[in-house]
């Protein structure tokens, strides 16, 4: 399949698609209720930290900015592991906590660290690039994150275009504005920041899907901006990157038969079976009850309607306890399941039937999924006819370490798609290692060296 995969990214057909919209706040939520202690330097929390520091990538960065203050880093961290925190979080040092993840310090190598940024542009060089070593990669960022990425994405491309001797094609878009909604507090009152204004939050991924619409390619790889890995651990990532995508496009090929064949032809009963055959064994399509008293003519319609949607293939690892959604069936108004990927935050808890199926899960979502876009005439599928409007969620987040609530559309990979056509396949835990906390960084997953 991987062979499908490197012809079709050959071609130029293939773009990587990563929604690096959100800052990264809400991973030092933990660092700031430290920061924000002033006895923090006594406690055993301090001196913990005090050996973790030197082990982040980011620790020469921090080093030069405590220089550049008259400060050596060793002192400071003996003295004063609270000024450190105010060092990495504010604008006095490398203000990560208003940064993007997409400009955080993941990995150490020998002559330098590399950004999450720059492992997905290494990524890309490794499974997207056609035959004119074109990669072609999308990335989504806020507003107000836009220009230092640009910035920075100007600052190292030609070290890597050098290095996998390639050429990127690099678009930024914007979450659109317009999908912002109201922030609330635990209590449910309107939020507001220090100066008493009323906060607004981004409407969730779901907002994203206009931005996926954007993307001219038709075979799309997305996959979140920190679940990224140094490179010695690349290869079985890269591997089931063209797994994924090379059954995208056998089962691509297959359905895309059958539409021609019902777009110019009146199939008999055999013809019909077999499509029925192709939509339940490889599709997972339930037909209504009454299927089998449909005449040959509304089965026709039926199936070409059920097959002309997008398509997407999504990789799914072994459920261990991460914070996140998963694969399941979900039953529609007319009583017919479907596969969707749910969130936890979509499911009512308080019913004990719902529940236990929820907790009884065995597979989780990575997000990491392959979509095919356009339709067997090769023209864009209008992605907004497919969303599910009445899934919307309360999600919860952070704003300058503090939480809140969010109402956000429906999920880019949930409600958003629920109207495509939905392949699972399993695939190793080792192709999934995010980052949620700044502790994260510390797993063996992350190391760029191994001594």
């Amino acid at each position: 399949m991987g062979i499908g995969a490197d012809r079709a990214a050959a071609q130029g057909r293939m773009t990587k698609f990563v929604p690096a919209s959100g800052a990264a706040s809400r991973m030092f939520r933990g660092w700031f209720g430290w920061y924000e202690t002033e006895t923090f330097n006594k406690t055993e929390d301090a001196e913990i930290l005090k050996k973790q520091i030197p082990r982040f990538a980011f620790y020469d960065d921090l080093s030069r900015v405590v220089l550049r203050d008259g400060h050596d880093i060793h002192g400071v961290l003996r003295e004063d592991t609270r000024g450190i925190l105010e060092y990495i979080l504010t604008p006095k040092g490398l203000n990560y906590a208003q940064l993007p993840k997409a400009l955080l310090k993941f990995h150490a190598y020998p002559d330098r660290s590399r950004t999450s940024l720059e492992e997905h542009l290494v990524e890309a060089a490794l499974y997207v690039q056609d035959d004119r070593h074109t990669c072609r990669v999308h990335i989504t960022v806020s507003e107000e994150h836009r220009q230092d990425v640009e910035d920075y994405i100007a600052s190292v491309r030609e070290r890597y275009e050098t290095e996998y001797n390639v050429k990127f094609e690099i678009a930024l878009s914007i979450q659109s504005p317009t999908t912002d909604t109201i922030a609330i507090d635990e209590e449910g009152k309107t939020f507001r920041d220090n100066a008493g204004r009323i906060v607004f939050r981004p409407g969730g991924h779901g907002a994203l899907l206009k931005n996926l619409s954007l993307i001219e390619g038709d075979v799309i790889f997305v996959k979140n901006i920190d679940n990224v890995v140094p490179d010695r651990l690349k290869p079985e990532t890269v591997l089931y990157k063209k797994i994924l995508g090379g059954y995208l496009l056998k089962l691509q090929g297959e359905i895309f038969h059958h539409l021609r064949f019902l777009s110019e032809n009146t199939p008999g009963e055999e013809q019909l079976s077999q499509i029925a055959g192709f939509c339940r064994e490889r599709l997972s399509i339930e037909f209504p009850s009454d299927f089998g008293k449909f005449p040959a003519a509304r089965k026709k319609t039926f199936f070409f309607d059920i097959l002309n949607r997008p398509l997407r293939v999504c990789g799914m690892v072994k459920n261990e306890g991460e914070p996140g959604g998963g694969p399941f069936w979900v039953e529609g108004p007319d009583g017919t399941r479907s596969l969707q990927i749910v969130e936890k935050a979509q499911v009512d808890m308080k019913s004990k039937r719902q529940s236990a199926i929820w907790e009884s899960s065995t597979y989780f979502n990575p997000v990491d999924l392959v979509c095919g876009t356009r339709d067997y005439r090769g023209e864009k599928f209008d992605l907004r006819q497919y969303v599910d409007g009445k899934t919307w969620t309360v999600s919860h987040k952070s704003y300058e370490g503090q939480s809140l609530k969010v109402l956000e559309l429906p999920g880019l990979w949930n409600g958003s798609m629920a109207g495509w056509n939905t392949v699972f396949v399993a695939v190793p835990s080792a192709t999934f290692n995010p980052v949620k906390s700044v502790e994260d960084l510390l797993r063996d997953e992350h190391r760029g060296i191994v001594t």
